[in-house]
């Protein structure tokens, strides 16, 4: 008998993840405001894991969330957290303050192609 054979577990066929895409590495690399969104969809996916025996929606938070926490990282929490204002500045408001004109971009393709 092998050591797979005697324990199952040991040698698993399916890869360990990153250390960055762990559950708490991803929660720890939120905002405040996100990571508390996080751990509810989380915990709700789990929830719903235990009952259908199905990990499609606990894997589906992890990637969306290790996303965002990559974006955060990657930019910084503080312009993170600017990037949010605006976008629900936008949602509220239906106005980009800082859009360009269709004109003003036409002008920078043309510039850029040497047109």
């Amino acid at each position: 008998m092998t050591a797979a054979a005697g324990n199952p577990f040991e040698e698993s066929p399916v890869p360990d993840l990153p250390p960055e895409t762990t559950p708490t590495a991803i929660r720890d690399a939120l905002i405040d405001e996100e990571r508390a969104q996080f751990e509810v969809a989380y915990r709700e996916a789990l929830a719903e894991a235990a009952e259908t025996l199905d990990l499609t929606r606990v894997l589906d938070v992890l990637r969306n969330y290790h996303r965002i926490a990559w974006l955060t990282q990657r930019q910084g929490p503080d312009a993170h957290r600017r990037m949010l204002d605006k976008a629900a500045h936008i949602v509220r408001t239906g106005n980009n303050p800082g859009a360009r004109s269709f004109e003003d971009m036409r002008a920078v393709i043309d510039r850029r192609l040497g047109s």
